[in-house]
Order: structure tokens, then sequence, then C-alpha cells
């Protein structure tokens, strides 16, 4: 999985399709990320302790890592290329413009 934690990310399937959002975690396991806004559903979760609140709370669902794209800030929604630097390091290119991410 070549996404990180802090990537921009676009949705191009499902229920919140063309929304764009920031990776907040990533679940290389089981192939799905999690993206601020995006896929949230609502949780009715009891109060644990005296100071926590119980109710309705809106919890950010993971997606697909399929189903998003980075977005370049050149070019826009894109697909993730890897280059090798001279010193041997591997980083991540576009592969519309061929710019680093």
């Amino acid at each position: 999985m070549r996404l990180i934690k802090g990537d921009k990310v676009s949705v191009l399937t499902g229920k919140d399709r063309g929304k764009q959002g920031e990776i907040a975690t990533v679940l290389p396991k089981s192939g799905k990320v999690i993206v601020n806004g995006v896929n949230v559903v609502k949780k009715h979760q009891k109060a644990r302790t005296a100071t926590e609140q119980g109710g309705i709370i809106d919890k950010d669902m993971p997606i697909d890592a399929s189903n998003v794209a980075i977005v370049c800030s050149k070019c826009g929604p894109t697909r993730i290329g890897m280059k090798f630097e001279a010193d041997g390091k591997k980083i991540r290119v576009c592969k519309k413009c061929g710019g680093d991410l």
C-alpha cells in the first residue's frame, strides 16, 4: 500500500464519491484507510464512566484503499508511481505529471 497518513485523497466510488479529505489512519493488513469526514456513520455509545457522555456520535469508518486516489497539487486525483533517486532512496511520484508527492 502506497498511501500514508496525512495524504490528501479523493474518494472514487460509493456514497461519498467526489469528497476529498486527509488520511487519518492506514490499516495495511486489511487494505483500508480512514479518511476524515468520509464514510461517517452514527454510533450509539453507552457512557462507560461518570465523566464520559453517552449518546449518538459520528464516527469515521474505514474505506477500501482501492476506492481512493491521492490528490496531486498540480493535476488533481492520480495514481502513485515509484522512482529511485541516485542515492538509492525510493520516492513516490505522480503518474500524470511525474512530480514528487
